[in-house]
């Protein structure tokens, strides 16, 4: 287990900036970038947290669970009340939680924890 805490803890290095780096993107397909494909990122990088804290919990476990837990996010964004506005004032806030509800966001979400899920497989593998 200990190799793959290190490939998690080196994995959330890698992928935490390029995950807001999608935020900040402007070149071509900027807006897709910044919306969309950030989607991906987040799920890794949730599902990637889930591991280190919960190693032996099995992958397709913590892909669906993040999942579930992501698309509830989501639709939080269909809400305005005092404590969500507070969170979304600030840019972590919005990166977390986000600020509107778009229904493509799922297909992301659901790339992202595939990608994830693989990506555990493989931990896992070089640990035996």
């Amino acid at each position: 287990m200990q190799k793959t805490k290190k490939f998690t803890l080196i994995s959330l290095i890698i992928v935490t900036p390029l995950g807001f780096a999608t935020k900040f993107y402007n070149g071509i397909f900027a807006e897709w970038v910044n919306n969309s494909l950030g989607g991906v990122f987040y799920e890794i990088f949730w599902c990637l947290i889930f591991l280190f804290i919960f190693v032996r919990l099995k992958p397709i476990l913590i892909s669906i669970f993040v999942f579930l837990i992501t698309s509830v996010l989501e639709f939080t964004q269909l809400f305005s009340n005092p404590f969500l506005n507070v969170i979304r004032s600030n840019f972590i806030g919005r990166t977390i939680i986000g600020s509107s509800f778009v229904w493509s966001d799922f297909v992301y979400y659901f790339f992202g924890c595939t990608i994830a899920y693989f990506w555990i497989i493989l931990f896992l593998k070089s640990d035996k």
